[in-house]
């Protein structure tokens, strides 16, 4: 896939303002590293806070009598008290 094929993230322009290497990674193009390197970024992220973009990842489409509980019984997540619009980052539990 080239680089103009790739989707953007809606922190796209922030990222490449705050100087990011961006790489293709599941059809976006996505920061991999900061200018200042590695280092200097985890000490930070330590000593302050991080920003951890995930508007890549998936999305799911719920359906059925009752879709919100069934996907709370297999999510440690609360997504019916969740505000239209919003999203929620959660793990998918097993047995």
């Amino acid at each position: 896939m080239s680089d103009k094929a790739l989707k953007t993230t809606p922190l796209h322009q922030a990222h490449l303002e705050a100087g990011a290497r961006m790489v293709p990674f599941a059809g976006y193009s996505m920061p991999v590293q900061y200018s200042d390197g590695v280092l200097k970024e985890h000490l930070w992220t330590r000593a302050h806070a991080g920003l951890f973009d995930v508007s890549h990842m998936g999305q799911a489409r719920l359906r059925g009598v009752s879709p919100l509980s069934a996907f709370e019984d297999v999510t440690p997540g609360d997504f019916i008290g969740l505000a239209p619009g919003k999203q929620r980052y959660s793990l998918l539990l097993n047995n």
